[in-house]
């Protein structure tokens, strides 16, 4: 039956807003007392035009049941848009915080921005897409690379 409640309470906190959020699987388990629902297996959430796919997707939820943070694991791509950006990439983990609009991208992060035609390559990068804002950090071996398409 906990199953079944925390199944519903998330459903219910996905449609909150105006946007629908359609979460696919090939299976899923929760945690109620962590707050936590796995989705596992070509693991896909969309909302919008915006999707994130990856091996493994945990949604967590704060003590009211909200959603407070999806991380996509293994072999994650994604797309994201608005009005301030269009990105195409991807990462092994992505972090996205519904409430803040801020993505976080970890190891291998890959995106290209399809309105500026540009690509940045780097260990870990955060792209806000309120602000329009991104930081990518490298490392030693694996240093920032950004590419730029002036065209002819």
């Amino acid at each position: 039956m906990k199953f079944f409640k925390i199944t519903l309470i998330l459903l219910l906190t996905l449609v909150v807003s105006a946007e629908k959020v359609e979460i696919t699987s090939d299976s899923m388990y929760a945690e109620d007392i962590n707050h936590e629902i796995h989705f596992i297996g070509n693991a896909k959430v969309k909302q919008l035009k915006d999707w994130i796919t990856a091996d493994k997707i945990v949604v967590y939820l704060d003590d009211n049941n909200k959603t407070k943070i999806y991380k996509a694991f293994g072999n994650a791509d994604f797309e994201f848009e608005n009005e301030k950006g269009h990105y195409l990439g991807s990462a092994e983990l992505v972090e996205y915080n519904p409430n803040t609009s801020v993505y976080i991208l970890t190891d291998k992060a890959n995106v290209k921005d399809l309105i500026n035609n540009r690509t940045a390559k780097g260990d870990k990068m955060t792209v806000n897409m309120l602000t329009g804002k991104s930081k990518v950090i490298g490392t030693t071996n694996r240093p920032v690379k950004f590419t730029l398409d002036m065209g002819n």
